[in-house]
């Protein structure tokens, strides 16, 4: 008996941590004390050195001292404090005036916004309540289907954990011992393409489908002119001036670099320039509408006017904090500290800010950091045991008889956590699995950030599939329950029923399934977006001593260096 369970430790220790993890039992409690377990196990059969443990008190210390995860309530606290400003509700009431009067536009503006919120917020929680909470009742009231109303909502808020500054780059970023900024920058062309599938589905819906996304009808629609017209052909018109500003600004920088540093300036970096561009089309947008206002032109119409006051500030805050932090300017840590201030800022421009506000915001900024660094003490003492009585080896044995190679391994490991993410929280799937599966793709050849961009985008699935998608709990907690009167059009609305959700959720996650397949199958989604690595050849590296004499290391004299 011994004797088999020093043989298979490993596999034995993995087997207990997932049962507990399926029990229920809380995760960070279960993963030290199964780690702690463990090792006296190892101590016991000789598998461990007593010597080892005295480094585990400096891997634990080594967790507090990391800059890299004070992104993490840095962006927590600037998600809280705008969502708690009500920027959601104008966002959403906005983008919804804008787009209403077509067929999907108001399930377009959902998932606009949730980007939007997704880029700024980061929570999926604070997303896809006050999408459900706003759009969802307005849905009801003019005969969108259920599922499709429910699936948008939840798939939209689900955009938080894709695009940056998303936590669960964060994490993975540190699982893996690479750059957030990489992380963020590989992540961004897949995050835009998942928006872009989500959006074509909805047009499609529209198409074949129009009875599912019905357009608003023209009473609902609130910003109308004087004249009784939209006022949407005043907003085209600006957004025409903005981006042929961004569009000159974007083709000149050098020239303008060079003019403002008085001597010749080599082309910038074209993510350089683009963010420089968006930054100065908005900022551009934005000071229009101020002179139209301050001066009383009336040149903008109220839906301009309103889509400009609106949808500007979060825009320039989302430029600023991923701009510098893409640029190198920022550290990520640094950029969501500019982004809190940010956030701040805002709020109190809107006079939305408050003691209590601010403190409700401290408070769940606190909460999620301390459940995020006690998972991250517990799977480091678990994965500090298990690589020590060489799990790891027993790890990359499982995969050694995989057929397909990279492929292979990528699919099995996607299929894996695909089902993990039906059941186990996706904090828990990082800090688990990835220590234990990103040993095996590096050794395999895989691009680190390229395989981190892969599971983040799986692991948005596990918001999605029933029985415990949390978006799906979270959209649930707001939706009716029963029947009701509309307050509007007076008429009887049948209540949310939770298999609509369920069945809203399943074309959502088929969508993300494929962006999985389309990462996978095209690595440049991924790699386009990050800096060109510079190569460079050992054989002909050069070291040429300076000259002797004057500025030189010495001379020489009578035979010896002075």
């Amino acid at each position: 008996m011994i004797e088999f369970v020093s043989a298979n430790l490993a596999p034995i220790m993995f087997g207990v941590i997932v049962f507990f993890l399926l029990s229920g039992f809380p995760v960070a409690f279960s993963l030290s004390a199964c780690g702690l377990f463990f090792g006296f196990i190892g101590l016991e059969l000789g598998l461990i050195p007593p010597a080892l443990f005295q480094a585990l008190p400096l891997r634990v210390f080594g967790i507090m001292q990391n800059d890299t995860l004070l992104a993490i309530p840095f962006f927590t606290l600037m998600g809280l404090i705008l969502e708690r400003s009500g920027m959601a509700e104008d966002l959403l009431e906005t983008v919804g005036q804008v787009f209403g009067s077509v067929r999907g536009g108001l399930a377009l503006a959902v998932i606009f916004v949730g980007a939007l919120l997704a880029a700024t917020t980061g929570v999926v929680a604070a997303s896809v309540i006050s999408m459900g909470l706003i759009s969802l009742p307005i849905m009801l009231r003019y005969g969108y289907s259920r599922p499709i109303a429910a699936g948008v909502i939840t798939a939209s808020g689900t955009l938080a954990q894709a695009i940056p500054p998303s936590l669960v780059l964060i994490v993975m970023a540190d699982q893996l011992g690479r750059s957030v900024g990489d992380m963020y920058k590989g992540a961004m062309i897949p995050a835009l393409a998942l928006v872009g599938l989500y959006a074509l589905f909805i047009i499609g819906l529209a198409i074949f489908r129009p009875k599912m996304v019905p357009a608003l009808p023209p009473e609902a629609l609130a910003y109308r002119e004087p004249d009784g017209g939209s006022g949407l052909r005043s907003l085209g018109i600006l957004a025409i001036l903005v981006t042929a500003a961004s569009i000159a600004l974007g083709k000149n920088y050098d020239a303008v670099l060079t003019w403002l540093e008085g001597r010749e300036v080599l082309p910038p970096a074209l993510d350089e320039t683009i963010v420089v561009a968006l930054t100065f089309g908005t900022i551009f947008a934005l000071v229009l509408a101020l002179i139209n206002r301050g001066l009383r032109l009336g040149l903008l119409s109220r839906i301009a006017e309103r889509v400009t006051f609106v949808l500007i500030p979060p825009l320039i805050l989302i430029f600023l904090v991923l701009g510098t932090i893409f640029l190198g300017v920022a550290t990520p840590t640094e950029g969501g500290a500019m982004g809190a201030v940010g956030a701040m800022i805002m709020a109190i421009v809107r006079r939305r800010l408050d003691f209590k506000t601010m403190v409700q915001a401290l408070e769940s900024t606190a909460r999620l950091s301390i459940f995020v660094m006690f998972i991250l003490v517990g799977s480091t003492i678990f994965s500090f045991v298990f690589t020590a009585i060489d799990g790891q080896i027993w790890v990359e044995h499982l995969f050694d008889r995989l057929p397909g190679g990279q492929l292979g391994f990528l699919l099995f490991v996607n299929v894996v956590i695909f089902f993990l993410g039906c059941f186990i929280d996706f904090f828990e799937i990082a800090f688990i699995l990835l220590p234990l599966l990103g040993p095996v793709a590096e050794n395999m050849g895989i691009d680190l950030i390229w395989f981190g961009v892969i599971i983040a985008i799986n692991l948005q699935t596990s918001f999605l599939t029933p029985p415990f998608g949390f978006a799906l709990f979270y959209l649930r907690s707001v939706a009716p329950n029963s029947a009701y009167i509309d307050r509007v059009t007076k008429k009887h609305i049948e209540g949310m029923k939770t298999g609509d959700i369920y069945r809203g959720s399943v074309a959502f996650v088929l969508i993300q399934i494929v962006m999985v397949a389309l990462v996978i199958a095209f690595p440049e989604l991924v790699s386009g977006g990050l800096d060109k690595k510079t190569e460079v050849d050992l054989d002909k590296i050069q070291i040429q001593a300076p000259p002797g004499g004057a500025g030189g290391w010495g001379e020489e004299s009578g035979g010896a260096w002075k």
